[in-house]
């Protein structure tokens, strides 16, 4: 999509544009019969997203870090649809032992898994480490998502494979994946306080979550499971997310205000992605205002991928024995 198509908001291939709106890209569409889980569906684009699924009738898991927040945002869409499927579960991405819990929680609803949504980040926040040790936003944006997918895993392929139904798994990344460290990934300086840089850390997770995605859909199509994976970059929106940089945001936002979304615009790729029809079997792309666009070519090294996936594991059994 071009400059020029996202100022105007004229659709692209898809029949889409930046203007589109959740409720837009998935008029019509029925889901009835999927049970979807997203990360972060309290607050900002993960609570419309939320919003938009269930009033098409899918039974949306949130898993969220504040309960509070999960549960007044359930009160809101049931307000608004009395019969809308709602529940929400406590997650804290940032801790690996979170994650494991959630999971265990969740599996053991016996719950059919038809769609993964990875939304909840973190965003330019100053150097801290997660409980874990870990840089907190990689811990957060990439690996506890990374985590949190593996174990799931096993539920969406008996899902795909019981229903005859596609499981798609999103990403939530973003255009900084763009703006990362030289390397792309810091595999030997994660950690690293000295070379640590708000905007090159919160880039790098979100090139982890390009290719954790791209990764995954080399995986499913190598076993021939009915899974797609895909990365959605969901635009310029004014959320929770820049808490860390509310104020320089605001600047930049009034001298770019053309560039920016409102949140039902936010919420559509990901939500065209979980549930469009015409995206049946395409797996492994990256989404800008719901068409598909080439990525950074970091995000396209297919061996980068495969490093980052070996590296996620390595990291995640270290802190276990630890």
């Amino acid at each position: 999509m071009s400059i020029f198509s996202l100022v105007t908001g004229r659709p692209g291939p898809s029949g889409f544009g930046s203007a589109s709106t959740a409720q837009e890209v998935t008029q019509g569409i029925d889901a009835t019969n999927l049970t979807v889980l997203i990360t972060g569906g309290a607050s900002g684009i993960g609570l419309e997203t939320t919003r938009v699924l269930a009033l098409h009738k899918a039974h949306v898991i949130v898993a969220a870090r504040n309960m509070d927040a999960a549960n007044e945002a359930k009160q809101l869409i049931l307000e608004e649809d009395e019969n809308a499927r709602v529940d929400v579960l406590k997650l804290d991405l940032s801790s690996l032992k979170s994650v494991t819990e959630f999971a265990d929680n969740f599996n053991a609803l016996d719950l059919p898994l038809n769609i993964l949504i990875n939304n909840a980040g973190i965003m330019f926040c100053p150097y801290q480490l997660s409980e874990d040790g870990i840089e907190m936003q990689f811990a957060t944006n990439h690996l506890g998502h990374f985590l949190l997918t593996n174990l799931l895993l096993d539920k969406m392929k008996h899902t795909a494979r019981t229903t005859g139904v596609e499981g798609r798994i999103v990403n939530l990344s973003s255009v900084a994946h763009i703006h990362t460290y030289k390397d792309g990934i810091q595999f030997d300086k994660i950690n690293d306080r000295k070379s640590y840089s708000d905007k090159r850390a919160y880039g790098q997770s979100k090139l982890a979550n390009i290719l954790h995605a791209k990764e995954l859909s080399r995986c499913f199509q190598e076993e021939g499971v009915n899974i797609t994976a895909n990365a959605v970059h969901p635009g310029l929106i004014m959320t929770n997310l820049f808490r860390y940089s509310a104020i320089s945001m605001s600047i930049l936002k009034f001298f770019s205000f053309f560039l920016w979304k409102n949140v039902p615009q936010g919420a559509a790729t990901t939500c065209f992605v979980a549930l469009h029809p015409s995206l049946k079997g395409v797996s492994g792309k990256y989404f800008v205002d719901c068409n598909e666009m080439e990525p950074s070519a970091f995000a396209r090294d297919e061996a980068l991928a495969r490093k980052l996936w070996d590296f996620s594991n390595k990291l995640i059994g270290s802190v276990s024995k630890a």
